[in-house]
């Protein structure tokens, strides 16, 4: 099933983090958790979607799925690397140790336990559930390197001749760590070295670690960082890190920058794109499910994708040059019916402080130097989660590249120096205030 929008979009039902992002063999190719029978989180399995330019996508079959006594409650998230013209994939594995009685997709009391597992595939288009995978970290018992229930996300790479393996995990779960392990083949691993950070919250989830020239990044989604008592307590985060290749010894600073500051990114993955520019997707967060054209119901999208950058000491991230090659300029005077006609449009202008832009409803703002975005009008009267985020101080304007959908508005401040993204219900065909150039999806 092609989608020949601007966003990634769950084909039907739920889905969630990404998973295994690579450029293979002249496409690109994301998998992503998905529950399939029912717009809501439940047993997890790997659905699948390629690109030729990161922009638009075909759903492909469900790749991977639980068939394995140490994944039979889910495949959950990891990743993917070439070797041998073969791809490998790399999962966390979850077991219920007792499940719901009343819904078998969710465990009692929490009661997991998580391993770490692989399969190979051939050609990126099968994948042998039943005799391809491999246990290749078996639930870690011994508290003082991992967590047997919280230990998830692998996330690989090759450096030096070697393979190296980041997980997140907890630290009685009280703290945030992350692990590295090493691996002559890819397949057979060992356990190098842990990082424990208290400002990191209570869990880590979704590592990645990779360099931009010779400088190394880390990227997370620690839980439990953002405690006000509305969602979303766990957030990603990225900071300039130090690793050690010889040691497998990973260094982070206490304090970190917020990959998004709208509060509903969540669990990025990146990978080198065919031009060799790091490039990142994230899951965008949604409260409540879409109902498509056709009857059916779904939950769950990607971001943009983004190129990784570093800027005066600072992770950037700026949309991806492929997605701004798919718009063309139009008229001034059809962005309203643009808006009524849902169609995807890239929005740019650049607000003094006090200037304020409003979209379909959402709103924008330049006020005390930051980047406000509310979209209470445009949040279907949800209550508990945040309607207006801001971005840390950029001074008296700033530049704004402006992506808008029906269902989500991507704000790229200054060229990538930060991102404020929401999810939004109901957006409506207004538009008033300043606007400097308006395109449309091609």
């Amino acid at each position: 099933m092609k989608q020949d929008v601007l966003h990634l979009k769950s084909p039907v039902n739920w889905i969630n983090d990404p998973n295994g992002f690579i450029y293979y063999k002249g496409k690109y190719h994301l998998f992503y958790q998905h529950f399939p029978y029912a717009p809501i989180w439940g047993t997890m399995h790997w659905g699948h979607a390629v690109s030729e330019d990161l922009v638009h996508w075909e759903h492909k079959k469900i790749a991977l799925f639980p068939t394995k006594s140490y994944d039979r409650n889910g495949v959950f998230s990891g990743s993917a690397i070439e070797k041998d013209e073969k791809l490998y994939f790399y999962y966390s594995a979850v077991r219920y140790l007792e499940q719901d009685e009343e819904n078998i997709h969710l465990s009692k009391n929490d009661q997991i336990e998580t391993s770490q597992a692989m399969l190979i595939s051939e050609d990126g288009e099968k994948f042998d559930n039943w005799n391809g995978k491999k246990q290749i970290i078996p639930v870690i018992r011994d508290e003082e390197i991992a967590d047997a229930r919280d230990t998830r996300d692998p996330k690989v790479w090759k450096e030096d001749e070697k393979y190296y393996m980041v997980l997140g995990s907890t630290y009685h779960g009280k703290q945030a760590r992350v692990l590295i392990f090493e691996s002559e083949d890819g397949e057979n691993w060992n356990y190098k070295s842990q990082c424990r950070k208290e400002t990191y919250g209570h869990t880590m989830e979704c590592p990645d670690l990779f360099k931009i020239r010779e400088q190394y990044v880390f990227v997370g989604s620690p839980m439990g960082i953002q405690n006000d008592g509305l969602e979303y307590a766990n957030q990603s985060v990225c900071t300039l890190a130090k690793f050690d290749v010889k040691t497998g010894e990973l260094s982070l600073p206490d304090e970190y920058q917020m990959v998004d500051y709208g509060g509903d990114f969540y669990a990025p993955q990146s990978n080198l794109d065919k031009d060799g520019r790091r490039v990142m997707i994230a899951w965008m967060r949604m409260p409540k499910p879409v109902e498509s054209k056709d009857g059916t119901q779904w939950t769950g999208m990607m971001c943009l994708p983004r190129v990784v950058g570093i800027k005066n000491g600072q992770v950037t991230f700026e949309v991806h040059p492929n997605v701004k090659e798919n718009f063309e300029e139009i008229d001034l005077t059809k962005v309203v019916l643009k808006l009524k006609e849902k169609q995807p449009l890239w929005i740019t202008t650049t607000l003094s402080e006090g200037e304020e832009l409003e979209i379909g409803g959402y709103e924008i703002c330049l006020e005390d130097g930051k980047v406000v975005g509310n979209r209470e009008r445009v949040f279907a009267d949800m209550e508990g989660y945040h309607v207006e985020n801001q971005t840390p101080k950029v001074g008296k304007s700033a530049k704004l590249d402006i992506f808008v959908e029906e269902n989500l508005i991507e704000i790229f401040v200054n060229d990538g120096q930060y991102v404020l993204s929401h999810v939004v219900y109901g957006l409506g065909d207004t538009l008033n205030g300043k606007i400097q150039k308006v395109r449309v999806l091609k």
